[in-house]
């Protein structure tokens, strides 16, 4: 049976998971819900995280169908981005356009002879106290779903609680 690919940005479908926007200022983080639309269109997502505007950190975590994971970092000398699973842009097209926009060179049939593997910039977070060595850690857990992962990141930075309360506010 083959993997139909998940919707493409516009197409009014949505995946299941969630798309959840993280803000530190100062020793404070916040957790706010950012669109649907941000589990399909990474444009989308970019987006919405640069409207935030905080003098702190601010950086969107993204769920898709459970099966991996976005951590989208917008800055002046442009995004910064980790794929929790390059081999999901063989079914998904919001971890294909993260490929293109990361210049990943990686071709199809590399794709599907694969396991999963990240791609992009493990030191997305080091600078707001999640070290490369730690989310590599936290990647190479293949056994956890992309929430539990995304969990795992929260707990280690010291936003879970503001997560799960976004999270349960989502009702996931």
């Amino acid at each position: 049976m083959e993997a139909q690919r998940a919707p493409a940005p516009g197409s009014g479908e949505t995946p299941f998971g969630f798309a959840v926007a993280v803000v530190r200022e100062g020793v404070t983080w916040r957790c706010s819900p950012l669109s649907a639309q941000s589990l399909t269109s990474l444009a989308a997502a970019e987006t919405e995280l640069r409207e935030l505007r905080s003098a702190g950190a601010v950086f969107g975590l993204l769920d898709i169908d459970d099966e991996f994971f976005l951590i989208v970092r917008p800055a002046p000398s442009g995004t910064r981005l980790l794929l929790s699973d390059a081999t999901a842009a063989l079914d998904y097209d919001i971890a294909a356009e993260a490929l293109e926009k990361l210049d990943a060179d990686i071709a199809t049939e590399d794709l599907e002879d694969a396991d999963p593997f990240e791609e992009g910039d493990l030191g997305v977070l080091a600078d707001v106290g999640l070290s490369d060595a730690v989310l590599g850690v936290i990647l190479s857990e293949t056994d956890l779903y992309a929430d539990e992962q995304i969990g795992r990141i929260a707990r280690e930075m010291g936003f879970a609680d503001e997560l799960a309360a976004i999270l349960d506010r989502l009702e996931r």
